[in-house]
């Protein structure tokens, strides 16, 4: 493994409650792009009660552009609606449109929600920054297990569909055998809905995973100093780890 890693595990079988693996579930570490799902539920709750702000458009020049994760940067299309931006940030993990959003609903409006839903101190601190000058917050979201087992108990609906394409297969669920860009068939045996962070020294997931009709709520979250690949590979063993909990092995 690399030279000091931190790690924050929880997992829950979702219908008979029973703990699958933990491990420090209230340890509060960065989270990454993790935080973006208070934004989602925000923006979820705000469509339940007026569904018509979905097709409300907003502007890609309304924010300083941001680069890494997504794809709007490389579209044309100068705006895009509230439902397509939220969209893009649960498929790709989007920061422009991560950023966009923001700008129009507001970081304190999300950070409220986070306050409501995350009991163990899981936040969106901040927009997404190519550069973190000492004068802003130092990391973009900070998490513990046991806030995001929690929250995919019971997760807002509109939430999930969004997550449902995440194509970012690459840590715990690189362990389930699905095809990152085509896995939201309902009549699939397994299927998975899943947030990732990654940043330098980060790396998580959280989501809920179902295995023929079985859920189990899972958040792996890591700091580590030194190779990725070792930490990787030990999030591959906790997906395993889950899967066949899920199958009765």
């Amino acid at each position: 493994m690399s030279s000091r890693t931190d790690w924050s595990i929880l997992a829950v079988d979702t219908g008979s409650g029973e703990t699958l693996v933990e491990s420090a579930p209230d340890l509060l570490l960065p989270t990454a792009s993790v935080g973006k799902v208070f934004l989602l539920h925000h923006l979820a709750e705000l469509l339940d009660d007026d569904p018509s702000l979905g097709q409300l458009m907003l502007r890609k020049d309304s924010v300083v552009p941001v680069a890494d994760s997504g794809l709007w940067q490389y579209l044309d299309a100068p705006e895009l609606t509230m439902n397509d931006c939220a969209r893009l940030v649960g498929a790709v993990s989007d920061n422009l449109a991560t950023n966009v959003l923001l700008d129009h609903v507001g970081l304190a409006p999300v950070q409220a929600v986070a306050a409501r839903l995350a009991a163990g101190g899981s936040m969106l601190n901040d927009s997404v920054r190519d550069v973190r000058t000492p004068a802003d917050p130092p990391m973009l979201s900070i998490g513990c297990a046991a806030d995001w087992v929690s929250y995919f108990r019971t997760p807002h609906p509109t939430v999930m569909s969004w997550l449902a394409p995440s194509t970012d297969l690459s840590m715990v669920s690189s362990a389930f055998g699905l095809d990152p860009l085509a896995h939201t068939d309902p009549g699939q045996d397994l299927r998975v809905w899943s947030k990732t962070g990654t940043d330098d020294g980060v790396r998580a997931e959280v989501g809920l995973l179902d295995v023929g009709g079985r859920r189990a709520a899972y958040a792996v979250i890591c700091r580590f100093e030194g190779e990725v690949v070792p930490v990787l590979g030990q999030m591959r063993a906790y997906g395993t780890l889950l899967l066949d909990a899920l199958q009765g092995g």
